[in-house]
């Protein structure tokens, strides 16, 4: 994100930009001709999003992100870092491992490819029914979807999650929802998903290690439960003390306004009706990440490594939550290290192994993302504000 104080460049092929009173005039998104003249002040949606224009008022570049030392060390440092352990400390035969890829069974990682791709539509669809109830705005999975697929570019490009926020931004500058209650709907959906990576990797860890987990999973097992008291009570304080919380400090009424929305997107996204449908998508988003592990370890056809699909839900969903540490891109090496480690003392994969897997699915996971995501980055009007592809029509004017 661009620091406080820098200019936008125009000529910026790259630019991600909010929406600001400065960069569009009324009615006019950014980055686009001006089609439709500004609401008329009766409309909720107009009068209602004063206090966030100044909220989405930072110029966010991709480009110029990229360009900033610390997110070059970012990628580099970790880079580097991986290369000296795998080589050096841990003796890895990189020959030997890209020999090993060479006679992966194509067909094979094609299908680990193909059934992790399957996962972003059943994204899109999560993030629609979210927004649905968290801003009643109906967004068409297609939409959704790209939206998601871009914050996937974002996160696998720079660290602390910031692909998180810029699909809030993303469908902010498209169209009139509240910007607080959609980070309210990304929130929930982050809850949604460390749920199910706690519960389904408990549930993996348990079934594969049906004999007695090893002491290290053991450590697992206690944080996964850890994980999951916490989000019940984070959430249990926000639903009951987190406005009585803000109102006892000293903030502005434009935060508590801003705050309200945002508990209103959070709690509104997950209604009685809409929990079965968003579990059923949740659980079928996660064995997607685990089955694509299962078809790459296929693939690869060693014959000293046997997950099964238990083993494969477990390592994937481990994977999973170590990119949940914000120090580097997609948590580049920390995701890396910490398959290959549960790969070598939870299922004796030797490391050789162990590290032609763990390389090969964030290959796929990491990689593909970041050479697809940048094509459709290039060439989709989403990011300039050009408003959404597959608009749907509204029931009900969207509350901002």
């Amino acid at each position: 994100m661009a620091g406080v104080g820098e200019e936008p460049v125009a000529s910026e092929p790259m630019d991600l930009v909010a929406p600001t009173a400065a960069t569009a005039p009324a009615g006019t998104l950014p980055g686009s001709t001006p089609r439709d003249p500004a609401p008329p002040a009766s409309d909720p949606a107009a009068t209602a999003d004063g206090p966030e224009r100044e909220v989405s008022a930072d110029q966010v570049s991709l480009a110029r992100r990229l360009r900033q030392p610390r997110t070059i060390l970012s990628i580099a440092g970790p880079l580097i870092l991986l290369v000296l352990i795998f080589r050096v400390v841990l003796n890895v035969d990189f020959q030997e491992l890209l020999g090993a890829i060479a006679q992966a069974d194509k067909g094979l990682l094609l299908a680990a490819f193909v059934i992790y791709y399957v996962g972003f539509p059943l994204r899109g669809v999560r993030w629609a029914i979210l927004i649905k109830g968290g801003t009643r705005y109906r967004l068409s999975t297609r939409d959704a979807t790209e939206m998601v697929f871009l914050s996937w570019l974002v996160n696998c490009l720079v660290p602390a999650k910031l692909g998180d926020i810029y699909r809030a931004y993303l469908l902010k500058i498209n169209s009139p929802v509240s910007l607080s209650r959609t980070f309210g709907t990304v929130f929930i959906e982050r809850v949604l998903d460390l749920f199910a990576i706690s519960i389904l990797g408990l549930a993996a860890g348990f079934w594969s290690f049906r004999a007695g987990l090893p002491p290290e999973m053991q450590f697992v097992a206690a944080l996964g439960v850890a994980v999951i008291v916490l989000l019940a009570l984070a959430l249990l304080m926000l639903r009951n003390f987190g406005r009585r919380i803000l109102s006892a400090l000293p903030l502005p009424e434009r935060v508590l306004e801003l705050y309200d929305r945002f508990e209103e997107g959070v709690f509104n996204a997950i209604g009685p009706r809409a929990v079965p449908g968003l579990l059923v998508l949740t659980l079928f988003i996660w064995a997607t990440e685990a089955m694509r592990l299962y078809f790459v370890v296929a693939a690869l056809g060693f014959e000293d490594v046997s997950l099964g699909i238990s083993g494969a839900f477990f390592v994937a969903l481990i994977g999973s939550l170590l990119t949940a540490v914000p120090l580097s891109p997609a948590g580049l090496g920390i995701v890396e290290l910490g398959v290959v480690g549960v790969l070598v003392t939870a299922y004796n994969v030797p490391l050789q192994e162990a590290t032609t897997i763990a390389l090969v699915d964030r290959a796929i996971s990491v990689f593909s993302v970041i050479v697809l995501g940048s094509v459709d980055y290039l060439v989709t009007p989403l990011r300039r504000g050009g408003g959404l592809r597959h608009p749907l029509p509204q029931d009900e004017p969207s509350p901002a």
